[in-house]
Order: C-alpha cells, then sequence, then structure tokens
C-alpha cells in the first residue's frame, strides 16, 4: 500500500471489506483502519468463503488480544490466508505454539539471533551491503526493490545458516510463500506457486538438517537441530518447521521497511540531507521507520474460549485478527500518527508483534536497517523516484516489488 503523510478520509463501514489481497496494493487500508478505530474498533466480517473473523484495529486492543496467549491461541494460523483447518504446522512452529511449549524453541533460537550474535557478523553484513549499494549507485538507476530482494539473507544467512548460492532464491520463495496472488511471484497460480515454494525451502532445509546431524555448526539450523520439546529431542519435522518459520520471520521485515524508507527519503530530501547531517538519528529513523511501513499487517488468533471484545461477542474458535499496521496509527498512542517523525519522545510501536510471541529476529531487522542506512549516508547523495511504484498484492505483508530510482553519490569533499 502506498503510504503518505496525510489523514485519510473515513471509509464508510458498507465498503469496509479488510481481506482481498488486491485491496492492498491499490487501495487505502489506512483510511479504513482509521474508521474502524473511530467507530468499529472490533469489526465482524466474513471471508468469501463465508468464515467469519473478527477485527481488532486500536492499539490497546491489539496489544491485549497478543498479549493474552491463554484465551487468543497461536496453535491454528498466523494469517488469514491459511484458514480452512488451519496451518499444518500447528502445534509444532515457534508461532504457531503456545506457552508454555513455545519457550522451547524459542529459547533454542534467541541466542543465535540476538543482537550480540548478530554483532559477530556485523563487518561482513556491512561489506556485503555496501556491495550492494555501490552497484546500484552506479548504475544510476535501479529498481531498489529488486536489488534489495536478497538483503534479508545478506544480514541473516550466515547466521541461519542458508549457504551463499541458496540466498536469492530463500529471498523469492519466502516472499512467494507469503504473497501468492501477487503477479510478481505468481508461478501458473497461488496453490502452485505455494507448492513450489514449499518444495524448495523444505527440500533445502532437509539437507541443511542432515548435514548439522553430522556436523553441527555456529548457526541457527544446529541450535535447532539439538533443541528439545517437551524435554526429548526435536524430531526431524519439529526441526524442519521451525527453519521454516525463523526465514518467514526473518526475511519479509528489511527489504519492505527499506523500500518504504527510500520512498520516504525521496519525498522528503529535507530528512535525507538532515540524516546524512545528524548520524545520530540512524536509530530513531530505524524505529520511525518500522512503525511507518508496519511490514506485517496482522497477525491471527483463534479465541479458546467465548470472549467478549468491545461490542462484540467471539465464540470459542472464533478467529481475531491484530492489525498492526492500524494500531501503528492510533491516535491515542502516537502523536500526529500519519505523518513520518523519527523525532518521537516515544514510539512503542508493534510492528514486531507483542508479547510471547515479539518476532524474535527483531534484532536482525533493526541491525539490518541499521547497517543500510549508515552505508546509504556514506554512498548514496541524491535519491530520486524515476518510475511507476508498485506494492505487493497480500493482506499480510505491506510490501513494494517495483520501486525505481535514480541514485548519485556522495560527492567527493576536496580538503
Amino acid at each position: 500500500m502506498r503510504l503518505r503523510e496525510v489523514q485519510p478520509a473515513a471509509t464508510p463501514l458498507d465498503e469496509i471489506d479488510l481481506f482481498p489481497a488486491e485491496w492492498y496494493q491499490s487501495g487505502d487500508p489506512h483510511a479504513a483502519w482509521r474508521t474502524l478505530r473511530e467507530t468499529r474498533p472490533v469489526w465482524r466480517q466474513e471471508t468469501p468463503e463465508g468464515v467469519p473473523f473478527w477485527s481488532v484495529t486500536r492499539y490497546q486492543d491489539v496489544v491485549a488480544v497478543l498479549r493474552d496467549t491463554a484465551r487468543f491461541s497461536s496453535e491454528y494460523s498466523t494469517m488469514l490466508t491459511v484458514l480452512g483447518d488451519g496451518d499444518t504446522a500447528r502445534g509444532k512452529a515457534i508461532h504457531l505454539m503456545d506457552p508454555p511449549r513455545h519457550g522451547a524453541v524459542r529459547s533454542s533460537a534467541i541466542p543465535a539471533l540476538s543482537m550480540r550474535a548478530m554483532r559477530r557478523h556485523e563487518d561482513a553484513i556491512r561489506k556485503r551491503i555496501r556491495e550492494l549499494l555501490v552497484t546500484a549507485v552506479e548504475r544510476g538507476r535501479c529498481d531498489f526493490a529488486e536489488a534489495m530482494t536478497v538483503l534479508p539473507m545478506v544480514v541473516s544467512g550466515a547466521v541461519l545458516g542458508v549457504p551463499e548460492r541458496e540466498w536469492v532464491e530463500t529471498a523469492k520463495w519466502t516472499v512467494a510463500s507469503m504473497a501468492p496472488d501477487d503477479p510478481a511471484y505468481t508461478v501458473g497460480d497461488p496453490r502452485s506457486t505455494l507448492l513450489e515454494a514449499h518444495v524448495y525451502l523444505f527440500s533445502m532445509f532437509s539437507e541443511l538438517v542432515e548435514a548439522r546431524r553430522a556436523e553441527p555448526a555456529d548457526d541457527l539450523v544446529s541450535q535447532l537441530v539439538a533443541m528439545r520439546i517437551d524435554g526429548r529431542p526435536a524430531t526431524d519435522e519439529e526441526v524442519l518447521v521451525n527453519c521454516y518459520a525463523v526465514i518467514m520471520g526473518a526475511n519479509p521485515t528489511i527489504p519492505q521497511a527499506a523500500a518504504h524508507l527510500v520512498l520516504v527519503l525521496a519525498d522528503r530530501p529535507d530528512l535525507w540531507r538532515r540524516l546524512r547531517e545528524e548520524p545520530a538519528l540512524v536509530g530513531p529513523v530505524v524505529e520511525e521507520t518500522l512503525r511507518w511501513s508496519s511490514p506485517v499487517n496482522h497477525l491471527l488468533r483463534r479465541a479458546a474460549e467465548e470472549v467478549r471484545l468491545g461490542d462484540e461477542t467471539v465464540p470459542a474458535g472464533g478467529l481475531v485478527v491484530a492489525w498492526l499496521g492500524s494500531a501503528n496509527r492510533d491516535e491515542q498512542v502516537f502523536t500526529d500518527p500519519f505523518r513520518y517523525d523519527p523525532d518521537r519522545a516515544s514510539n512503542p510501536h508493534v510492528a514486531f508483534g507483542y508479547g510471547a510471541h515479539r518476532c524474535v529476529g527483531n534484532s536482525t531487522a533493526q541491525l539490518g536497517l541499521q547497517i543500510l542506512l549508515e552505508e546509504m549516508i556514506a554512498t548514496v547523495g541524491t535519491i530520486e523516484i524515476d518510475g511507476e511504484v508498485s506494492h505487493l498484492r497480500s493482506n499480510f505483508l505491506n510490501g513494494v516489488t517495483r520501486l525505481p530510482v535514480s541514485m548519485t553519490e556522495v560527492p567527493v569533499v576536496n580538503g
């Protein structure tokens, strides 16, 4: 979706449908979310197949739902596009397990994805990001979204244990598995796209798991191979679905947030100049970019019992959707929320979710965006949009698939 620094007009309630993927590509979800926050903070509707779901759009309600793992379970699905009988990895993958079992997998993943662990790889990550940017600047004009496709693997590939030869395909197929309707990723049709994505990713991880069982290394796959669940060693299936879950969590945030940041900087050359003059602004810009872009639109939960939410009663088994993108524009929490403002005194965004299931890869994304921005400051002089921008067709990810830009080098200052 195109993000703008203006407060959107209200959307009539009878025109609101939060399900269609194409609407997020060309419509204005923020206008609908604003209307719902103001008038119907708990909103019931149905999918095209007639499955009801209840949406929460206010910050406090989103936080309350995500925090309450006893009443709002993750052990079904986390995406509106995966309904029916639920996700096949439910109860096995880190994002599809409730506490306390969820803690066993999370504790196995955290050491490899902590900021401390990521810092060990910082020099190598920085070198590769610099190479990506130098190549883009030397071309003068490039598709920034395409150039940054491999960025998440540049940041996390070695940490996860994915061989470099697989980085480009891994990055592509993880996004395809979350946005199979988008023309940039569809292979034949959405079902075929999902199948091809899953075959590639699970085949690649199967080989890695087999290799790490024979010879452990200092990476996340090795730590998942060694984890214990319910007091016993994890099975190959449990290791595989958690490798898949982590890669799905690691890949979307960085390139999508980076693309939305470039759109802001192209629109706000004053901010770009200021950022290049004030390196201390990098951290706040990273956090504001995460709030502003909200790369993951929503997280799905299933009511474990009948629950009263606002004026609605959600039955046991009812599906509740927490809209992170809406929460990050809540006027009750963020002053002037439709303005991109890195000077916010407080920025408690929920771009990584909230509570027990807050994204375990948040340090990976934060460090990756920080390094990218620092290297852009050192490499890029000016940024201009140079063509039509295309946005991702997905109700789950807020992404950019095409971002043509013209970039110049940082001018050389003679002593």
